[in-house]
């Protein structure tokens, strides 16, 4: 489906409308929720989004698609196995303090499955908070690299991609057009990041990745959210790069679109991260974005059967959560709805283990070290070409999910790699080398395979 400009844009038109109904449906979860109320056969997801202020059209698109999927399963099949899945928001505008407040105040619901903020400085905030309760901590495509060591961080998963294995991808990518990763040597690469705990995670790798290849790497912050660009750009044009690694979020994106077109700076040499690939970051620099390519871990598009069924039985019943249809099938979008799948069928894979009914944070994280989607299933699930396949296990948290590349032509996103996956190899002794550090830090004794197993039976009613 092609999604019309002015469709893209309109998650920045209704920011002000939305910021009175968020407010007062911030005011309304800030008191007492009647948590007696819920069921035995409810599962219930708090969900910490950002519906308002600079990174609301990541927010909505994420968290509508995430709802949206969720509808489905409780429309479609009446919830997973007869339980229905339920959820709260809790507004963050993408702040860590009001990400914590929303935790503190959601974390005694009954039945909590996982937590999906989608921040990695709200993610880090909570590391020992959901360590100590026992629930799952969500991060796909972000977070901190080393939770991938699930020795470590049992209950952390950095789903599909985690920041080193991305840097990893976008390197290889980037060595593919120039003829091969050999050819790297004596290239100059800049890496253009977002000032946030987010932007500088993978400072260290790239460092590491220009030593191993040979190539010159400079690396320069924007500060939040990156409205302002222009020097920045001033020293990009100075440096002469052969290529700029955006490493943007939110409308940082355009604007460093827009500003490497004024300052002369190729978009076919500008390659994006993960968070750096939708469609509300290249409609609004125009043509200053044709010919940029980004990293993804899901397609874009709704001709997916799983995003046309949303279409027919959440969006036919009117529960759908996008306020603007067109959407629908966008970047954000369509990964809300993978990690709809992979919460729901790590749900379904800890209830064959544990009973149809709703299960406690210990058996759903046992659920999500045991998620293993083929292509098959992925197929079977109606999302084939939307998302490759994941093969989590209990020491590997992010579950050697698979990438590829997309290049914007003006109008649309067009696929131009195969999917590919990390370098483990590489990125392996880099993880457990941080991870064992932390781990001695914080006096934490390093999981086996046994403890991995043995731990849900515990909790099991």
């Amino acid at each position: 489906m092609q999604t019309s400009t002015r469709s893209l844009l309109q998650p920045w038109r209704f920011l002000r409308r939305r910021s009175a109904i968020s407010a007062a449906f911030g005011a309304a979860l800030a008191g007492s929720i009647a948590f007696s109320s819920v069921r035995a056969d409810e599962q219930f997801f708090p969900l910490q989004s950002y519906r308002v202020g600079p990174y609301a059209a990541g927010g909505t698109g994420f968290f509508g698609g995430f709802i949206d999927y969720l509808n489905l399963i409780n429309l479609r099949d009446g919830g997973v196995n007869g339980v229905k899945l339920t959820w709260a928001e809790g507004e963050t505008q993408y702040e860590v303090e009001r990400g914590v407040e929303v935790y503190e105040r959601l974390k005694s619901h009954p039945a909590i499955a996982a937590w999906n903020p989608l921040s990695v400085g709200i993610a880090y905030a909570m590391i020992d908070r959901i360590t100590q309760d026992k629930v799952p901590l969500i991060t796909v495509n972000h977070g901190r690299t080393d939770s991938t060591d699930g020795r470590v961080f049992p209950y952390v998963f950095p789903l599909l991609l985690n920041p080193y294995s991305e840097t990893s991808g976008i390197i290889n990518y980037i060595g593919s057009k120039e003829g091969g990763v050999e050819k790297l040597k004596g290239k100059k690469i800049v890496v253009l990041y977002h000032g946030s705990p987010y932007g500088k995670e993978t400072i260290p790798i790239y460092e590491l990745l220009a030593k191993k290849y040979g190539f010159t790497v400079q690396q320069i912050e924007v500060p939040h959210p990156g409205n302002e660009q222009q020097s920045q750009w001033l020293t990009i044009r100075r440096a002469k790069p052969d290529y700029v690694v955006l490493r943007g979020w939110g409308v940082m994106n355009p604007v460093a679109l827009k500003t490497a077109q004024k300052t002369g700076f190729p978009a076919s040499h500008i390659v994006g991260n993960v968070w750096s690939n939708s469609e509300e970051d290249v409609i609004p620099a125009g043509d200053a974005a044709k010919g940029y390519t980004a990293i993804t871990t899901q397609a874009s598009g709704a001709q997916y059967p799983v995003v046309q069924e949303i279409v027919k039985t959440v969006y036919g019943a009117g529960k759908g959560n996008l306020e603007d249809q067109k959407r629908i099938g966008s970047v954000y979008h369509n990964l809300g709805i993978v990690n709809g799948i992979l919460n729901v069928e790590a749900i379904r894979i800890a209830q064959d283990k544990f009973g149809k009914r709703a299960l406690t944070g210990e058996e759903v994280r046992w659920g999500f070290e045991h998620l293993k989607l083929d292509p098959a299933r992925v197929e079977a699930l109606g999302a084939k070409g939307l998302f490759h396949s994941i093969n989590v296990t209990w020491d590997n948290h992010e579950g050697d999910g698979r990438v590829t590349f997309q290049q914007w032509d003006g109008a649309k996103w067009k696929v131009v790699s195969d999917w590919i996956a990390p370098d483990w190899a590489l990125l392996r002794p880099i993880i457990e080398k941080s991870a064992t550090a932390y781990a001695a830090e914080k006096g934490i004794k390093l999981r086996t395979a046994a403890d991995a197993e043995s731990t849900p039976a515990v909790a099991s009613k």
